[in-house]
């Protein structure tokens, strides 16, 4: 699946009900919370030596998937196409 196509779903999920389209701010809020707990996950795996390797994984990869939404509803939200800025972003540190 393509950053495209990700942007693509984010915006089919949310398009189905008018009430879930959020603000800027709302979504930027939302994408904070998300990094947090991507945060919680990865602090408990270097500061926890006896927490279960498998579960952190799976929980990185839920709050990592929440972040990727959370950016692409903010891009969406902006009419942002986040392959073109990756791209750009790649290219001016080329």
């Amino acid at each position: 699946m393509t950053l495209k196509e990700v942007q693509e779903l984010v915006e089919a999920w949310v398009g189905k009900s008018p009430s879930r389209h959020k603000s800027e701010l709302t979504n930027m809020a939302a994408l904070t919370e998300e990094v947090g707990e991507l945060a919680r996950v990865i602090a408990q795996k270097h500061s926890d030596p006896s927490a279960d390797p498998v579960r952190l994984r799976e929980e990185m990869s839920v709050e990592l998937a929440d972040v990727l939404w959370a950016i692409c509803a903010l891009g969406n939200g902006a009419g942002v196409d986040l392959t073109e800025a990756l791209i750009d972003t790649l290219q001016k540190r080329n």
